[in-house]
């Protein structure tokens, strides 16, 4: 029988071809041991899967810096001492220079007081940060007074989102993707991280977490023709439920039971949770960021300490938040860390309306 000989270049394609396989294997599957809990019925997959290695990375992005010791409610309102004071007026003295210096800290820690200060006139309003800084008080009053159903009492602080930089890490903005070939008409195949690098649309959060566009396309009888929806409000829903499940660091099952996924009835509160959510951050970018728009428009390489990143999306609207803005990879943004409790002032935040100031002319301890 005549022997076979294998080229050297043959050997070599082998060899490259098993190294590829390897490594297709090694970047797909995690190495074991892997953490599962269940949260569900038994034998239904209704688990949570956990990488000991990366959850300890998620868990030191997490932490939250240490609270300054509590301020003397007592004394002079801020409001009487200080000029052109619109939202915290109603803060002694003492709480007013905690907050702002809490302030500093959790949005421009490198920056300092002239972020939003101008340092000849504290009481001007020349700096856009200021202006904006006012309506973004009053935007987590209202997630920690009206939304509670969501946030519980745990609450939120500019911290929650910011981490120490001007711009939030995960925001987004409305993208027109304008290219031909492969992409569809709502940006399928367009892998973005939001998404989880899927070929899903790459933009699930303008019809649900700007507009109220229906969420819900599961059939809820089994008579055919009764379901208006279509395949493509179908991609775009689980777009949305792959950028949630990233962002939260849970799997499907956290919110659905996986014998009956559309039922209310048999899902876990994490569910309902989840439901407050989407339309707390509807009124986030609706009533919020989004009407800011001008004013980042007009700013919109940002402050002459922090010019990057840009302010605005390429359709020149603001920067919006998701479910990653403040959850980062767990499903308690913080890991629930009290944050309303270490900061009650934030609570006593003026939602009156604002008023447009010059400005202001220096006076007795002009501030804020």
């Amino acid at each position: 029988m005549r022997s076979l000989k294998i080229s050297w270049t043959a050997q070599a394609l082998i060899v490259l071809a098993s190294l590829l396989v390897l490594l297709i294997v090694v970047l797909t599957f995690e190495r074991p041991p892997i953490r599962s809990s269940q949260n569900g019925f038994r034998g239904t997959g209704m688990e949570q899967v956990q990488n000991p290695r990366t959850a300890r990375q998620v868990v030191a992005r997490n932490q939250v810096p240490a609270a300054p010791e509590a301020a003397d409610v007592d004394g002079d309102k801020s409001s009487t001492v200080f000029e052109n004071v619109q939202v915290l007026g109603d803060l002694s003295v003492a709480q007013f220079g905690r907050t702002m210096q809490a302030m500093t800290e959790w949005i421009a820690p490198q920056q300092g007081c002239n972020y939003c200060h101008n340092p000849e006139n504290m009481a001007s309003d020349e700096i856009y940060t200021k202006v904006v800084s006012r309506r973004m008080l009053q935007m987590t009053r209202t997630i920690n007074a009206d939304w509670s159903a969501h946030v519980q009492q745990t609450g939120v602080t500019c911290y929650t989102c910011h981490r120490g930089q001007p711009v939030p890490a995960a925001v987004w903005s409305t993208i027109t993707d304008n290219r031909s070939g492969m992409v569809g008409p709502t940006g399928q195949n367009r892998a973005t991280p939001a998404i989880n690098n899927s070929s899903l649309p790459f933009d699930p959060f303008t019809p649900f977490l700007l507009g109220d566009q229906p969420i819900r396309v599961q059939s809820t009888t089994w008579q055919p023709h009764q379901n208006p929806t279509d395949v493509r409000a179908t991609e775009w829903t689980y777009s949305l439920m792959v950028h949630m499940s990233q962002s939260l660091g849970v799997n499907c099952a956290f919110c659905h039971n996986s014998r009956a996924w559309g039922s209310w009835e048999q899902s876990p509160p994490q569910r309902l949770s989840a439901w407050h959510g989407i339309r707390m951050v509807r009124t986030i970018n609706s009533e919020y960021v989004q009407p800011l728009s001008p004013v980042f428009l007009a700013n919109r390489l940002g402050h002459p300490d922090a010019p990057n990143p840009l302010r605005v999306g390429p359709n020149g609207d603001a920067l919006k938040v998701n479910c990653a803005t403040c959850h980062q990879g767990v499903n308690r943004p913080l890991l629930g860390a009290p944050m309303l409790r270490d900061y009650p002032e934030l609570n006593l935040v003026s939602r009156n309306p604002l008023r447009t100031s010059e400005a202001a002319q220096a006076g007795a301890n002009p501030h804020n």
